[in-house]
């Protein structure tokens, strides 16, 4: 494991929590009530960031089987290149493309990638599977509808990663392609019955292969993966624990801590210099990985 540590994150961190927990609240709403106005802020960029101008931006449909789902494309260059498809946080209650654009446009930017940034289906008006399977779906409607170039990544923050990395679970075990590289970003990988979105996103329903993919009896196949940890995140054991399988299962595998640093550190990279770095990492990571896999 590689720890990434500065004086400046314990601060950074500390002031940040401090902010958030002064903002306003609505406490006479009940909790769906809140989850819908809460879908509805914008993030402040005074925390959130801005996007890159240099990344072009695109807004596309994905059309798939009985539903539409809305992406945000973002590229640097016109002629194809890899494709990394992104997905947000919140709990797979919440969270949105909007929330981590700084990210999306600087990996497009500095990544060589194209960025494909999406909004799956959220619970509990759609609960697992269907943020999964909207993933699945995705990956393979990018391979016959966008102009990338043969190559594809996926990635994604807290329930993102787990989607990302369920997804991947469910191609290798359909046989299905599977994408050249997969970066988790403080994932949520095990069941966790006391996190306020449990219910609402797993009920009591059967929990299908693939969405929780610490559950998996083998990581054997999966893509080569970045991971990357927070030290005072409480699914920081999640993270260690996915990377080590990935490793005693054969997978090449990096895992990346920031010391001092908390859970969703991404979404916030002007107020977080461990979120500046982390994209900086993740687009250095995808130059590298794709540069290495064509010559």
């Amino acid at each position: 494991m590689t720890v990434v540590d500065n004086p400046q994150f314990g601060p950074e961190t500390d002031a940040l929590l401090k902010h958030l927990a002064e903002l306003p609240t609505t406490p006479d709403l009940d909790p769906y009530e809140a989850l819908l106005l809460d879908r509805e802020d914008l993030p402040d960029p005074a925390i959130a960031g801005e996007p890159d101008p240099r990344a072009a931006t695109e807004d596309i449909a994905v059309e798939l089987p009985g539903r539409t789902l809305q992406a945000r494309v973002y590229r640097h260059a016109v002629r194809p290149r890899p494709i990394l498809l992104w997905l947000h946080g919140g709990g797979f209650v919440g969270g949105d493309l909007r929330d981590i654009e700084y990210a999306t446009s600087l990996i497009a930017a500095y990544g060589n990638v194209t960025v494909v940034s999406l909004n799956y289906r959220l619970a509990p008006e759609n609960p697992c599977p269907a943020a999964l399977q909207d993933v699945y779906d995705t990956l393979g409607w990018l391979r016959e509808n966008l102009d990338g170039d043969g190559r594809i990544a996926i990635g994604g923050q807290s329930a993102g990663g787990a989607l990302a990395a369920g997804a991947c679970l469910l191609a290798r075990d359909a046989g299905t392609p599977l994408p050249d590289r997969q970066i988790l970003c403080y994932p949520v990988l095990d069941l966790h019955p006391g996190a306020d979105w449990h219910e609402w996103y797993f009920g009591t329903r059967e929990i299908p292969a693939g969405a929780v993919p610490l559950r998996a009896a083998s990581l054997a196949g999966l893509p080569p993966t970045l991971m990357l940890a927070a030290g005072r995140d409480w699914l920081r054991d999640d993270a260690l624990a996915y990377a080590a399988r990935l490793a005693q299962d054969g997978v090449p595998t990096e895992l990346v801590e920031y010391a001092d640093t908390m859970h969703a550190f991404l979404n916030f990279p002007a107020a977080l210099s461990a979120g500046r770095h982390a994209v900086e990492l993740i687009s250095a990571d995808l130059q590298a990985a794709f540069s290495a896999r064509r010559s």
